[in-house]
């Protein structure tokens, strides 16, 4: 049996119990025989279905957002948002941008025959999402993969299992034909199971890089695709041009939203030297305002982090630093011992510290001072992730200019912690491989076929 125990009081929110073999060779079986049906499907009846599957999900967007915040513990002032705003832009945008996405691709006319590269599903697609962002991450690549014409089935993470079950609910009112999504709750020997499995032919993964690296290995024996999107230590850069309460406001709110458990959260910033007592004046003010509580109250704007040891894993980073020298900030009172994290700004801080380097994944920054735009390519550049990377500044050649330098996967001007869903969303080094999301996001979920007719 699976529990899902809440951040908010500690209490056993959901159980389920988990698939077993009978289950998950039955639930293969249907995808593989109901994809082969769907993918003849026309173009614009798959769409379609995808839209009204949109659509059913923003009709439950407050109900859902309420079992989200139980679940997860983001303060239910935000939690609906996540299918109002970045679920349906995101879904939306795929489904618009599939016919261009997915035609044929014309090759130079040659006399006596017809040739083109076609777009084909790839069949059946393997889903692995995580809790953080459970709805925003799932929909990167179940419904461009079902527009494409795959079949999709989800495993969902065990602290957000009804998020699965509200897709499987939203496209059943949509009309898409059983079998083409399902999900299942297993547990980690089955999900290298299900990824062995041959009527598998791609996974995408959203999770650690320890994860990750499970998915490989449980792919190892075959030809298929994975989609990995791992850890972030995700910097920002805030010029002595910069627009300061603009970059404070953004910074500080990509640092805590959510407790700062975000893939694209920023986790260091450095400013530079002119600017940089006033930023650190600002931040430590803003982020002083935040309301940590019960997130079930409207007025929280901060809540618990997902658990305790979550909780225990940021705040021994954070003393690990203090006990290096690092100066903490904030006077809002942490509450030890439980998931109820309170924000921190720390300074004095630099790359031995392990706040510094690794995964933090929790409402607490560190801001350092740089010299110049040479000293902080260095230091963002001086991570094992490469997700997103932010700079402010009001001058667009130069953030072009030190973005053409800096390891990311995304470069942002004067914006960070957002996913445009018309660019590709990847990442480089430990961060993971693969594109979702943009026209090319459909590029991981096809294959291509060569057509060469020639004509007698």
């Amino acid at each position: 049996m699976q529990k899902t125990i809440s951040p908010i009081d500690g209490r056993v929110f959901v159980e389920r119990p988990l698939a077993g073999g009978t289950e998950i060779e039955a639930a293969l079986g249907r995808a593989a025989e109901a994809q082969k049906r769907w993918a003849q499907e026309p173009l614009a009846e798959r769409m379609a279905t995808a839209l009204r599957f949109v659509e059913a999900m923003e009709a439950k967007a407050d109900a859902i957002g309420e079992e989200l915040t139980w679940q997860m513990g983001r303060p239910v002032r935000y939690t609906p948002n996540e299918i109002r705003r970045g679920f349906a832009e995101r879904a939306r945008f795929m489904i618009d941008a599939a016919p261009a996405a997915l035609q044929d691709h014309a090759v130079a006319p040659r006399a006596g025959f017809t040739r083109f590269i076609r777009k084909t599903p790839l069949g059946v697609v393997f889903t692995i999402a995580p809790w953080n962002y459970p709805y925003l991450t799932a929909v990167n690549s179940v419904v461009p993969a079902i527009v494409a014409g795959n079949a999709v089935v989800l495993k969902h993470s065990a602290q957000t299992p009804l998020c699965a079950e509200r897709f499987a609910q939203a496209f059943q009112q949509a009309g898409l034909p059983e079998g083409v999504f399902q999900f299942l709750h297993l547990g980690h020997a089955d999900v290298e199971r299900v990824i062995g499995d041959p009527r598998v032919d791609h996974v995408v993964f959203t999770g650690s890089v320890a994860g990750g690296h499970a998915v490989q290995r449980a792919a190892a024996n075959r030809f298929i695709g994975a989609t990995l999107e791992l850890g972030g230590k995700d910097p920002a850069y805030v010029r002595s041009d910069a627009n300061l309460a603009d970059a404070v406001e953004n910074l500080v709110d990509g640092a805590m939203f959510n407790s700062g458990q975000s893939c694209c959260g920023i986790e260091r910033i450095y400013a530079q030297a002119p600017v940089y007592d006033e930023f650190v004046e600002r931040a430590i003010a803003l982020t002083g305002q935040y309301a940590l509580g019960n997130p079930m109250e409207p007025a929280t704007t901060l809540g618990p982090m997902v658990r305790t040891a979550a909780a225990d894993f940021v705040r021994a980073q954070v003393a690990e630093a203090q006990a290096q020298g690092a100066h903490v900030h904030v006077d809002i009172p942490d509450q030890p011992g439980t998931p109820y994290m309170a924000p921190r700004i720390l300074t004095n801080v630099n790359h031995t510290m392990r706040v510094m380097t690794e995964e933090t994944f929790g409402p607490v920054v560190g801001i350092m001072k740089a010299a110049n735009d040479d000293e902080a390519v260095g230091l963002m550049n001086d991570s094992a992730y490469g997700l997103t990377a932010a700079i402010w500044t009001q001058d667009i050649a130069a953030a072009e200019s030190i973005g053409n330098r800096i390891s990311t996967g995304t470069w942002f001007m004067n914006r960070c912690d957002y996913l445009d869903p018309a660019l590709a969303w990847t990442g480089v080094k430990d961060t993971g491989r693969g594109c979702s999301l943009s026209e090319l996001g459909y590029g991981q979920l096809t294959r291509l076929k060569s057509f060469h007719l020639r004509t007698i």
